[in-house]
């Protein structure tokens, strides 16, 4: 059985920085690209990063760029990210996601993600 476990979401001031966790069981983690989404009420998921199955490759969205960080260690099966500088608007559950099939790269749709986190609420205050 395949799960996905966030972790490190909460409540933060406007300015400050979070780790988000995820770790990831009962999948072939090293062979699949991995993605961090977020969603807030109303609106449809939104891609916020990327990483490929080795880590060597990785992408943002333009509301993110600069603040956020996508990393991963496939010894451990987890991926991290890594929120700097972050704003009110920020505020949203945020989810990981594995790729569906194996070694391919990131790509900012959800319905290519085929196994979801049950989600970390962040909520930056102003």
């Amino acid at each position: 059985q395949v799960q996905l476990v966030e972790s490190g979401g909460g409540l933060v001031q406007a300015g400050g920085s979070l780790r988000l966790s995820c770790a990831a069981f009962g999948l072939t983690f090293n062979s699949r690209a991995m993605g961090w989404f977020r969603q807030t009420p109303g609106n449809e998921r939104e891609f916020v990063a990327g990483i490929s199955w080795s880590g060597s490759s990785s992408n943002y969205a333009d509301s993110v760029k600069g603040r956020f960080t996508i990393s991963r260690d496939n010894a451990k099966n987890t991926v991290y990210l890594q929120i700097n500088s972050l704003k009110p608007e920020d505020t949203a559950i945020y989810y990981c996601a594995a790729r569906k099939g194996g070694y391919g790269g990131t790509i900012p749709l959800a319905d290519r993600y085929d196994y979801w986190g049950q989600g970390t609420q962040v909520t930056v205050s102003s």
